[in-house]
């Protein structure tokens, strides 16, 4: 029986309609990276409309990242319970009642509220995503499957800042959120219509997932996960307050830099590809780095536009880069458990973008957007050192 419980369903490799359900999970992608990260750009009218800091707007980040964390360890138990196609089509309603609840928000507690059911569906959703294709195609086409899921998440990191932070200064903060649920709606409908049933499997139990921490390996890959991701987005949250009080940017000139730095994402993920095959683990130990010596180097040319656009594109490349590697890491470092290492891998992403982005608004409040920037290339070059040659990082016995 349990092998019939496990067996992919038939109809998914039916050609067309399986390719439509993985389309419709790439615009899922999209709509999620979106509607995570375009508080980044519009930081500063939210604070300023809710009566919160620019650093407590942050923690907006933060709370999302939270529940992401909590719902990714527990969602393979929840949904081996669910057909995973009821399972996906609920996480989107969720994440379209968060837009909702933002455009709406009266105050910040509101706000935060919204964010954190926008945190269930970014964690329920990616601890399901790969696994879910995996059951969508067969064996032969699954690269070309994340392929395309992950050309969502590329698209939307590209263009989602600079399009808030434009039709922010058009419509306003609330309208832009407004904006993004026709889209969500469509995409509702689209997985209705293309989503295979894909009946329960047995449970991932929470005891499993966090007991790959019990490896060298996975304990130490995790330590380079969470520093290098958030000292990442200690930065990144704040870019617009820096390049507004250190840079003196107009709204245009804002989009415009962000703009730059979400489409250098698509050159340093073109480039980290193709150099995976026989340099992953230099990739972990120097993207961190040169990511930290661009991040000082903002500071130091932060005055001068053309230099800061540069120092931006720059950032964007590395940055997108750092993603792509881990995950490869991933395959070889938990090869034999890739669902439960999947499930650990984005609670430590989440839960460090959590406390990056909280470190970041503190600094910024009680310091300056200097210390949010330097605590963010120190965690960058923390995790340098513990990836190391990429010893620490291979499993026992492998060379």
């Amino acid at each position: 029986m349990e092998i019939a419980r496990n067996a992919v369903p038939k109809q998914a490799f039916a050609g067309q309609p399986a390719w439509s359900a993985v389309g419709s999970m790439a615009m899922c992608v999209a709509m999620l990276i979106a509607s995570e990260f375009m508080p980044v750009s519009l930081l500063t009218p939210i604070a300023s409309d809710l009566g919160a800091t620019p650093g407590m707007a942050g923690q907006a980040i933060s709370i999302s990242g939270l529940f992401a964390v909590i719902t990714s360890l527990l969602i393979p138990a929840i949904a081996s319970h669910f057909d995973r196609r009821h399972v996906l089509i609920a996480l989107t309603g969720v994440m379209l009642a968060s837009l909702v609840l933002i455009a709406c928000a009266p105050n910040f507690a509101v706000l935060m509220v919204a964010r954190s059911l926008l945190g269930i569906t970014v964690g329920g959703f990616w601890a399901l995503a790969t696994a879910t294709v995996m059951r969508l195609v067969p064996a032969e086409s699954i690269p070309k499957a994340l392929g395309l899921m992950y050309t969502g998440n590329a698209v939307a990191a590209a263009f989602a800042a600079p399009i808030g932070s434009y039709f922010g200064a058009v419509i306003g903060w609330r309208g832009t959120f407004w904006a993004l649920t026709p889209f969500v709606v469509a995409n509702l409908l689209w997985q209705w219509v293309s989503l295979p049933s894909m009946p329960p499997r047995a449970a991932n139990p929470v005891g499993k997932v966090l007991g790959l921490l019990k490896r060298r390996n996975v304990a130490f890959g995790m330590a380079g996960v969470m520093l290098s991701f958030g000292g990442a987005f200690s930065t990144f949250t704040y870019l617009r307050p820096f390049l507004e009080t250190y840079t003196g940017v107009t709204v245009p000139q804002l989009s415009m830099l962000l703009l730059g730095l979400g489409a250098a994402g698509f050159l340093g993920t073109y480039g980290a590809t193709v150099m995976l095959g026989s340099h992953l683990y230099g990739l972990l130990r120097w993207l961190p780095l040169a990511l930290g010596a661009v991040t000082l180097a903002l500071l130091t040319v932060g005055h001068v536009f053309w230099a800061v656009a540069v120092a931006l594109i720059g950032w964007g490349a590395l940055n997108a880069a750092i993603p792509v590697a881990w995950s490869t890491w991933l395959s070889r470092g938990i090869a034999d458990e890739p669902e439960s290492g999947g499930g650990l891998l984005v609670a430590a992403i989440q839960l460090a973008i959590m406390l990056g982005a909280a470190l970041g608004g503190l600094l910024l409040d009680h310091l300056s957007i200097m210390a949010t920037l330097i605590g963010g290339a120190a965690m960058l070059a923390i995790s340098s050192i513990i990836v190391g040659d990429g010893g620490r990082l291979k499993p026992q016995g492998a060379r």
